[in-house]
C-alpha cells in the first residue's frame, strides 16, 4: 500500500479502545482455554489420561505459551498471529495462516453452543429432556447466543469483555464443585474408579495415540488473546502475566477435574455429550445434594456460551487487520466512530457462525454441506500452529527490543522448544488423518479430510490473488507523496 494512502486512512479510522485489563485478560484465558467437555473426554480414557495430561502440558503448551509470550512482546499489534506470521514469512502465508484460522473456528460455535444446550436441558427435568431430540430447540439457542455475543461484541470492548468474564464461572465453578464433591464422596463412599499404578500408565497403540493427540490441543487457544494486541493496557505487560495465571488455573482444573470425574463414575460410564452431568449428577444423588445438579447445569451451557463469545470476539480480530491490509474489502478494516470496535469485522463473523449453525440443521442435503465444512476444520484447526512455532524459531534470527521478553536460556532454549510444539502439531496433523476403526471406508474418509482442506487453503489462495491484483492496480493509481 502506498504510504502516502495508508497515512490517510489511518487518519480517517478512530483508534481501538483499550479496555483489557489483568483480570479481564485471565478470565479470557480461562474461558477460551478450560472446557468441561475436555474433562468428560479425559476421564472416559480412564486414569492414564491423568500421565496424558502432563504429556500435553510438556509437549504443547508450555511451547505454545513461550511462543506467544515472546512473539507478542515484540509484536503487541492487533491481530496477533497474522502479524507473527507476516513479520516471519510475508503477506501471503500470514493471509492463510488467518484464513484457515477463522474458517476452522466457524464450525466450532454451533458445536459448542449445542454442547450448551444439551447441558442446560438437565436444568429443567423431564420437561427439558422432552426437547432433548427437537433440532429446532438447539438451532435457535445457537442462534440466539450467536446474536448476543456478536451484538454485544460490536457495542464494545467493555460490554464484550463482560460477557466472557461472567462466562469463566460456567467453568471454573462446575469444575471447582465437581473436585469438592468427589473428594467428599471419596471420603465417605470410596472411588467407582481404582487408581493403580498399572491403570495410570498409557498403552502405547495406535487408538491411544490418536486420542493423546486431540487431548495436546485441549490447551489451545492461549494464542487468541494476542489478536485483540491494540486492544489491551500495556499488552507487554498484561499478556505474559494473565497467560501465566490463567495456563496454572485451567491446567489444574483440567487435571483434577478428570480425576474427580473418575471418582464418580468409572470410565466407562463416562461417555457422550452428556457425561459430565452425568458424574455431577451421580455425586448429587449420593451426597442427597440433588438440588444442586440444575445450578450446575445451567453454569455448564455459560460455559459454552462463554467458548463461543471468546473465540468471535477474538478470532473476529483477524479478517480486521486482513481488511486493514486490504486482503479483504476495506470495509472490514472500519472502526465504529462510537463503540470503537471493528464492527463490520465481528458482525461478519457472528454471521456466518448462524449460517454454520442453520447448515448444521436445515436439511439432509444442507447437513451434508456442514459435514464437508467439519472436514474441512479437522486438518485446518491444526495448520495454523505449526506456522506459529516456525514463526517462532524463525525470528530468533532477528533481534528484538529491550522491552521484549525472551525465553529463560536464549536462543537455543526457544528454538528447542518452538521445535517441540512443530513437531507435537504435525504429528497431530496426521493421526487426525486417520479414520476411527468403526469407518466403514477408511480410503474415502482420508480423502474427504485432506481434499476438503486443500479446498478450504485454496479458497484462501484465491481470494488472496483477487486481493493482491486489486490493490496492485489501485496503487498505480496514487500519485506519488
Amino acid at each position: 500500500m502506498h504510504p502516502a494512502a495508508q497515512d490517510s486512512d489511518a487518519a480517517q479510522q478512530p483508534a481501538l479502545r483499550r479496555a483489557l485489563r489483568f483480570r479481564d485478560l485471565t478470565l479470557f484465558y480461562i474461558v477460551s482455554g478450560l472446557s468441561v467437555r475436555w474433562v468428560a473426554t479425559a476421564a472416559a480414557a480412564g486414569p492414564s489420561t491423568l500421565l496424558v495430561w502432563l504429556f500435553a502440558l510438556c509437549g504443547f503448551f508450555l511451547p505454545l505459551a513461550v511462543s506467544v509470550l515472546e512473539l507478542s512482546s515484540r509484536y503487541p499489534d492487533e491481530g496477533g498471529l497474522y502479524v507473527w506470521t507476516r513479520e516471519a514469512f510475508g503477506d501471503f502465508p500470514a493471509f492463510l495462516t488467518a484464513w484457515t484460522y477463522w474458517m476452522s473456528n466457524l464450525p466450532y460455535f454451533p458445536a459448542v453452543l449445542y454442547f450448551g444446550a444439551g447441558s442446560v436441558l438437565f436444568a429443567f427435568g423431564s420437561h427439558g429432556q422432552a426437547l432433548a431430540a427437537d433440532s429446532r430447540f438447539y438451532l435457535l439457542f445457537a442462534l440466539a447466543w450467536l446474536v448476543i455475543i456478536t451484538v454485544t461484541n460490536i457495542v464494545g470492548i467493555n460490554a464484550g469483555k463482560w460477557l466472557n468474564n461472567v462466562s469463566s464461572l460456567g467453568s471454573l465453578l462446575p469444575i471447582s464443585l465437581l473436585i469438592v464433591l468427589a473428594t467428599v464422596s471419596a471420603a465417605r463412599h470410596g472411588s467407582a474408579t481404582h487408581f493403580t499404578g498399572r491403570e495410570l500408565i498409557p498403552h502405547l497403540d495406535l487408538k491411544n495415540a490418536i486420542f493423546w493427540s486431540t487431548i495436546f490441543f485441549a490447551f489451545g487457544g492461549c494464542e487468541a488473546g494476542s489478536f485483540m494486541g491494540e486492544e489491551i493496557e500495556n499488552p507487554r505487560r498484561t499478556i505474559p502475566r494473565a497467560l501465566l495465571a490463567g495456563g496454572a488455573i485451567f491446567t489444574m482444573a483440567y487435571i483434577a477435574g478428570t480425576a474427580a470425574l473418575l471418582v464418580a463414575l468409572p470410565s466407562n460410564a463416562v461417555h457422550g455429550v452428556d457425561g459430565f452431568m452425568r458424574g455431577m449428577t451421580t455425586l448429587c444423588m449420593r451426597l442427597h445434594l440433588a438440588w444442586l445438579a440444575a445450578p450446575i447445569a445451567l453454569l455448564i451451557g455459560l460455559n459454552a456460551v462463554g467458548g463461543a463469545a471468546a473465540y468471535l470476539s477474538s478470532t473476529s480480530r483477524l479478517p480486521f487487520v486482513a481488511g486493514i491490509d486490504r486482503y479483504l474489502p476495506r470495509a472490514f478494516g472500519h472502526v465504529h466512530p462510537r463503540f470503537r470496535t471493528p464492527w463490520i469485522a465481528i458482525g461478519c463473523y457472528g454471521l456466518a457462525g448462524m449460517v454454520m449453525a442453520v447448515l448444521g440443521q436445515a436439511g439432509t442435503t444442507v447437513h451434508g454441506a456442514y459435514d464437508v465444512l467439519v472436514s474441512m476444520s479437522i486438518l485446518s484447526y491444526f495448520l495454523p500452529y505449526l506456522v506459529l512455532f516456525a514463526a517462532m524459531i524463525r525470528l530468533q534470527s532477528r533481534p528484538s527490543g529491550p522491552e521484549a521478553i525472551r525465553v529463560w536460556g536464549g536462543q537455543h532454549v526457544a528454538i528447542a522448544l518452538a521445535s517441540i510444539g512443530f513437531l507435537s502439531t504435525a504429528l497431530t496433523i496426521v493421526l487426525s488423518v486417520i479414520p476411527g476403526e468403526d469407518e466403514t471406508h477408511p480410503t474415502l474418509a482420508v480423502v474427504k479430510v485432506v481434499a476438503s482442506t486443500l479446498v478450504l487453503v485454496g479458497a484462501g489462495v484465491v481470494v488472496f490473488v483477487i486481493a493482491e491484483r486489486r490493490k496492485k492496480r489501485a496503487d498505480l493509481k496514487i500519485p506519488p507523496a
